[in-house]
């Protein structure tokens, strides 16, 4: 298919402002606002079934028209935090295709009536704001499409981007409102929802980088024409981040539909020494790990699909794991991860994190009992659904799955649960000789599969 988000991909140099502006750039966001009002933008964008790219898929025009009537100012916040292991999506956007992305933030702008954007970005993307979209910022202040009274109507619009201090946390939506602002980069207690109390107390849309450079093309093409790509309820073309145990990782664009099976042998080519895939996780490490059956191998990959599955599609970062992954390990690396970006406000997530690892690096250190890992379950199970905000939820999500499909990966580590060495049987008496017991020769050790990577 041609791509909708990666166009940089079909069209060289897009990068560039008036290469951008030949292939038909800022026409959309000219359109609304001289000849749209904000309310026929939320309705074509909901129209469109255009769903919410960076993690929980919620319907994008219908967040918009949450927004508190008759409250203003307004804002817009984009998250382009991306912190999630194995995403890496929205890096590609913004450094090759920046001006849609720009765009696309433009005209969320005039539909929710605010007047500033407020891109956010982890302090390890510095280089894509100084190099990148700060001087394209400058060059659309400079050429009139970034201003007062733009296309000369009424509406003033102007964008500046955020760099955060590289925490996880600050990809939830209210904790990375709370960093804007200057204040430690905590999630708020919901509700107030952002719509109705957000950016400085003022209703505020909060929107992922992928999901909004989507926008410029539904304007331009129309909301009939998106949902001819896709699902009936899962429209559109999505990035899947493909990573792990494959030939051909990388970023790939495709209809949402395409089923996990065509993604890693059509698209990434398979698994290096034509090895056999073990588990997948679908929404980075965040994810609940998959046993990859042929029920799994042959799922539609959209929302609604992977929902019935018992997990979710999320930023659709793909992690590959071969059959020599060992998941005791696997949870050690994720849980270490949340543990340490865990920003410890409320109790679930900051102790349960804690003990979590505690568990799990004795389990790989063999130290552990196989009751050790029925409490590492119950660990687990406490902290889920009681915290703040989904981090909580997410440092779980793997562990526990990985506890119910993959039990014996973990008991393998344990004293009482690895298999134990058989001795070698007694040798037969030699004739006119005393028989005398053979010495037991020692069971060579078990070989440790290699892990996937560190």
């Amino acid at each position: 298919m041609e791509h909708i988000l990666l166009r940089h991909r079909d069209i060289p140099d897009l990068d560039q402002l008036d290469v951008y502006l030949q292939h038909g750039g800022f026409e959309a966001f000219k359109k609304v606002v001289t000849a749209m009002t904000p309310q026929q933008v939320i309705d074509e964008v909901k129209a469109s079934g255009l769903r919410g790219r960076g993690g929980a898929g919620f319907p994008t025009g219908v967040k918009w028209s949450f927004l508190t009537k008759g409250v203003y100012p307004r804002y817009v916040t984009i998250n382009s935090d991306e912190s999630e292991p194995g995403t890496f999506k929205d890096r590609e956007i913004m450094e090759r295709n920046p001006f849609q992305f720009i765009e696309g933030a433009m005209i969320t702008a005039y539909a929710a009536e605010a007047n500033v954007v407020y891109n956010y970005l982890r302090g390890e993307f510095w280089d894509i704001v100084q190099k990148i979209l700060d001087p394209r910022l400058a060059e659309l202040r400079q050429r009139g499409f970034l201003g007062q009274n733009l296309f000369g109507t009424s509406y003033s619009l102007d964008m500046h981007n955020h760099l955060g201090a590289g925490a996880y946390i600050c990809g939830e939506e209210s904790a990375l409102l709370e960093s804007i602002e200057g204040k430690l980069g905590q999630p708020r207690l919901k509700p107030p929802f952002p719509a109705d109390k957000g950016l400085y107390n003022k209703p505020t849309v909060v929107n992922n980088t992928e999901t909004i450079t989507n926008v410029p093309l539904i304007i331009t093409h129309g909301a009939a024409w998106y949902k001819t790509i896709g699902t009936e309820k899962s429209p559109g073309s999505k990035i899947f981040c493909l990573s792990g145990h494959v030939n051909k990782p990388g970023n790939y664009e495709l209809p949402l539909g395409i089923t996990l099976r065509a993604l890693l042998y059509e698209h990434g080519g398979g698994l290096p020494g034509d090895k056999k895939p073990k588990a997948v996780m679908l929404a980075g490490a965040s994810s609940t790990v998959l046993a990859t059956t042929d029920d799994i191998l042959d799922m539609p990959l959209d929302y609604e699909s992977v929902a019935a599955k018992g997990a979710m599609l999320g930023s659709a970062s793909v992690i590959v794991m071969d059959e020599t992954v060992d998941m005791a390990w696997l949870t050690l690396k994720t849980s270490r991860f949340f543990k340490h970006e865990s920003c410890g406000k409320c109790t679930p997530c900051r102790e349960g994190t804690y003990w979590m690892l505690n568990i799990l690096e004795r389990v790989n250190k063999g130290e552990a009992m196989k009751a050790d890992v029925d409490l590492l379950n119950t660990v687990a199970a406490q902290v889920m659904g009681k915290c703040l905000c989904p981090l909580g939820d997410f440092a779980v999500t793997p562990v526990l799955s990985s506890l119910k499909t993959f039990r014996a990966d973990f008991d393998a580590h344990t004293k009482d649960g690895a298999p134990k060495a058989k001795p070698a049987p007694a040798a037969k008496p030699t004739a006119g000789a005393a028989a005398k017991p053979a010495a037991a020769r020692p069971a060579p050790a078990a070989k440790k599969p290699e892990p996937a990577g560190d």
